[in-house]
């Protein structure tokens, strides 16, 4: 009975002692999206820091393919123990899963973490374009045949682009790219006519020369590196607003504790002087604290599938 009893009080310290140690090894973040893309940088910027307030390495895993897809498959099927989280955004959790709805459900199959930085999204057109606003934009697509680079079929651009026809009973052609970088090129080399979904920060030089021009930005307010631009709203077409934000998961059943103790150490990253600043240079915008919680993020992950996948049903997108 002793022996019994010393066993169940020696395991009962173990499991308390292992909760406390978390972590008491490497955390891997899996990013399903090439090395030197946004979310790569956002991934590697946090997680110099984190390393240094969990006490353990924080390394960057990319695993590219199915927009995000198989980088999740690889999360879900992990232990649920903190040690390996999915970093994605838009594209990959919402736009992605909508379009082709694969062997798990990412919102059922993953918990939320952090909120995590934001890249706003905007209406650029090339320099010579007639219209000067956005009324003028509408009014001009609607007799004159237009094109807009998107990148994928699918993405926040692609997705955008397809709401605003819909909202103002516009039509025009979607070129599709390999990249974002390709389709700013063509636009401003005059071969496309628009990017609805664009990157600010991407085309924020070409605007400020005079090679670009701007309509709106995809947000609720106004993007405060050129607070001349407005938003979709005050420009006069409430609802399209949509931006590439990024968010953290892990395995559904991870414990409490771990997330805890992983926000903590994302809000510590945001926190820090000097990783805002180097988020500031890409053109990314910090979530309220208050939006930085894993129950922000979840509230936030349903609602941008309630928004966005009758949108992309409706338009039958498939994988290209």
């Amino acid at each position: 009975m002793r022996l019994r009893l010393a066993i169940a009080m020696l395991a009962m310290w173990v499991g308390a002692a292992s909760a406390q140690e978390f972590p008491s090894r490497q955390v891997t973040i899996m990013v399903g999206f090439a090395a030197g893309g946004p979310s790569d940088t956002i991934a590697r910027i946090l997680a110099e820091s984190m390393r240094k307030t969990l006490g353990q390495p924080v390394i960057i895993e990319n695993v590219t393919g199915a927009a995000g897809a198989l980088a999740i498959g690889r999360v879900v099927n992990a232990a649920p123990d903190g040690y390996t989280l999915s970093l994605g955004n838009w594209s990959s959790h919402v736009g992605a899963p909508g379009a082709n709805p694969g062997a798990f459900d990412v919102l059922t199959d993953l918990v939320p973490v952090a909120r995590l930085p934001i890249a706003p999204l905007m209406i650029a057109a090339r320099a010579n374009l007639p219209a000067q606003d956005l009324r003028e934009l509408i009014a001009w697509l609607k007799v004159n045949p237009a094109t807009a680079g998107i990148v994928g079929f699918g993405s926040a651009s692609h997705v955008s682009g397809l709401y605003f026809q819909q909202q103002t009973g516009t039509q025009f052609q979607f070129v599709p790219y390999r990249g974002g970088n390709l389709a700013t090129q063509d636009l401003v080399a005059g071969t496309i006519d628009l990017r609805l979904g664009t990157e600010a920060s991407q085309v924020h030089t070409y605007l400020k020369s005079g090679k670009l021009k701007a309509y709106a930005m995809l947000t609720q307010k106004r993007w405060r590196t050129a607070p001349e631009i407005p938003t979709i709203g005050e420009a006069g077409l409430a609802g399209l607003d949509i931006s590439l934000w990024h968010g953290l998961w892990a395995p559904k059943g991870t414990p409490k504790s771990a997330i805890d103790k992983i926000n903590a150490a994302v809000a510590e990253a945001v926190a820090d002087p000097q990783v805002v600043q180097r988020l500031d240079v890409l053109g990314m915008d910090v979530p309220e604290p208050g939006q930085r919680t894993a129950a922000a993020l979840g509230a936030f992950h349903k609602a941008e599938i309630a928004k966005w996948w009758p949108v992309i049903k409706a338009a039958n997108i498939k994988p290209q």
